[in-house]
């Protein structure tokens, strides 16, 4: 099976192409890096400087998609060239390609070559110089640093550079990512919060609404008509102005209504229970407390006296509010079970609503039937020493 050869990226060609164009130049005038009558070079004529000059213009095609491949080749190359009167466009692409093997190649390698071009350098220069004991012979070391340490700690500087920038950009990303998911996750507990108001405050007007008309329809007497109507309009009065205040809310973009319902209004919360039908007893005694626990708490016993209307059968409806042991304790219990009457059907968001709310405090909430009694217990925590 043929081996399929890497695609050099258009720059590498163009590189390549340019270094062998100008060695060839530089080869045409005859213009060499060293005379002849060198000591190393073994090969004077003028054709040996055309083979490392072709073969590491070859290896530029590799200096993205095989950098080490390609400086291993070139490195070949180079000592090749040292052996003949050398050409400087072989040396200058020798150059790119350690600096091509370090910003391009694996990070293994290019923490490696820094070091070992370094260490090369390093010897270049004190070895000759004790050898040969003359000032000259530091001038290799020198040509070692120019040719292999510069090129290499180049690459790598710039590698360093291009991987902070690609750090910082993915920070940055980072950062907008968690940025948008708390945006999303505001959103979505903006929209529960409003969704909890809204059902809280509409419903029990609703359904109070729903139930009567429902009664005035089906009973032909007009004096319970008449009462039912009158029913009917106080909870659309007081439904609209609920929808008024909350749609101001929206529409202003306050955190909390001006007006929020407190444990004082609790009275008239069952007076209201009772017009529309229930017979409520309340024992409500929980002091002052911090007004999200206040708001929850009306809320709470708010909704379970419209579930207590929408589902309950006859009977006697208990609402017990106590603060004990920091916490304030919220009980409402209605009579369960078949019901003879007019309902209404429910989607069963009050109880969402109303254990969210708890959640929300670090509380607890529990529904469900207790023999003959359908029973809401919910216990906001209460902090000591900071009454609303």
């Amino acid at each position: 099976m043929a081996v399929r050869l890497p695609r050099p990226a258009r720059f590498d060609v163009a590189v390549a192409v340019a270094g062998l164009l100008g060695g060839l130049l530089l080869w045409g005038i005859g213009l060499g890096v060293r005379p002849a009558t060198e000591t190393f070079v073994l090969w004077p004529g003028r054709w040996p400087i055309l083979v490392p000059l072709a073969v590491t213009a070859g290896c530029e095609l590799l200096r993205r998609t095989a950098p080490r491949t390609g400086l291993l080749l070139g490195t070949a190359a180079v000592v090749l060239d040292t052996l003949t009167r050398g050409n400087l466009a072989t040396v200058l692409m020798f150059t790119d390609l350690m600096y091509a093997a370090v910003l391009y190649g694996p990070p293994a390698s290019a923490r490696r070559i820094p070091w070992i071009t370094g260490l090369l350098t390093v010897a270049g220069t004190a070895v000759p110089l004790v050898v040969w004991r003359v000032p000259e012979a530091v001038l290799i070391g020198v040509a070692t640093g120019l040719v292999a340490f510069t090129p290499a700690a180049t690459g790598w500087i710039v590698r360093n550079h291009r991987e902070a920038a690609e750090a910082a950009r993915l920070r940055a990303e980072q950062t907008a990512l968690l940025a948008e998911m708390d945006r999303s996750q505001a959103v979505t507990a903006e929209r529960a919060r409003m969704a909890r108001e809204l059902h809280d405050m509409v419903a029990n007007h609703l359904s109070a609404i729903a139930i009567h008309s429902t009664a005035a329809l089906s009973i032909d007497e007009p004096d319970t008509s008449r009462e039912a109507l009158t029913v009917i309009r106080e909870n659309s009065v007081e439904g609209l102005a609920e929808m008024r205040r909350l749609i101001g809310i929206l529409r202003d973009g306050d955190d909390e209504p001006a007006a929020v319902p407190t444990l004082d209004g609790l009275g008239a919360l069952v007076d209201g229970a009772r017009t529309g039908g229930l017979d409520v007893t309340l024992d409500a005694d929980p002091g002052r407390v911090p007004a999200p626990v206040e708001l929850a708490a009306y809320r709470i016993v708010q909704e379970s006296l419209t579930n207590a209307l929408k589902h309950g059968c006859p009977g006697r409806v208990i609402v017990a509010l106590a603060r004990r042991d920091g916490v304030l304790e919220v009980r409402v219990t209605s009579p369960h079970g078949h019901r003879d009457g007019p309902r209404v059907p429910g989607s069963g968001a009050g109880l969402i609503g109303m254990r969210e709310r708890a959640a929300l405090l670090g509380g607890a909430f529990d529904a469900g039937p207790e023999g003959a009694s359908w029973t809401v217990r919910a216990t906001l925590p209460v902090t000591e020493g900071d009454p609303a």
